[in-house]
């Protein structure tokens, strides 16, 4: 039996920017549902998590190894292997094949949702900071898919998630809520590390500033209509 350790897999910028996410997440979903008043809410959720998904994209080229994106990205036949139990000893490392696609699906989704937020128009009260850069035939498609399409999306893939935790703790036994709290598997020795010192943080602190900064300026470009 190889000895185990506790490595650090998962960074604390990863590690917060994870539960930020869940959180706007859930209140992009409520204030949406309530509606009325509850929209200035939601709107300003969706640029936290437009800052969010700007920080990750930067975190998964320069962040902890673990988090970087290269790491995780399997190809298809990587994945068809693992759903067929042919695992490789980095699987459960980090993120899994069958995690690692639900990753970037997700990502890919919630980009597209705040997008199309952004060109959004109600025709009522509440319109996004681009609406107004576009086409009215663009606003709309923009508009529909935000509201008809891309929310149940978001929705389908957050109860795809729980129900895949639920199944990997309860069936297969695997610790995967722990370690997105404290950071640490118990692995061989010899597994590299994510680098999560003080200069990482602090480089993260600058990326996630720079992230708010330009979720801000594009906030702001919605007084550019008046």
């Amino acid at each position: 039996m190889t000895p185990h350790t506790s490595v650090r897999i998962w960074d604390l910028p990863t590690r917060l920017f994870h539960w930020a996410l869940a959180a706007c997440v859930i209140a992009l979903v409520i204030t949406a549902k309530v509606g009325g008043n509850a929209m200035e809410w939601h709107f300003r959720f969706g640029y936290c998590v437009l800052a969010l998904l700007v920080f990750r994209i930067v975190w998964g080229l320069a962040g902890g190894y673990w988090s970087r994106f290269h790491v995780f990205l399997f190809s298809p036949a990587r994945v068809f292997r693992y759903l067929h139990g042919n695992t490789h000893p980095d699987d459960n490392i980090g993120h899994s094949p069958l995690g690692a696609l639900s990753v970037f699906v997700l990502l890919a989704v919630l980009v597209a949702q705040v997008a199309s937020g952004l060109l959004s128009d109600d025709e009522i009260a509440f319109a996004g900071p681009l609406a107004h850069f576009v086409s009215n035939a663009t606003v709309g498609l923009a508009t529909g898919y935000h509201t008809e399409i891309g929310q149940f999306l978001v929705l389908g893939l957050v109860g795809l998630h729980l129900l895949a935790i639920a199944f990997y703790v309860g069936v297969r036994k695997q610790r995967l809520v722990r370690p997105m709290v404290n950071g640490n598997k118990a692995l061989p020795a010899s597994t590299k590390p994510s680098r999560d010192d003080a200069a990482s943080r602090m480089a993260a602190l600058v990326v996630l500033a720079v992230s708010a900064g330009l979720s801000w300026w594009v906030s702001s470009l919605a007084a550019t209509a008046f």
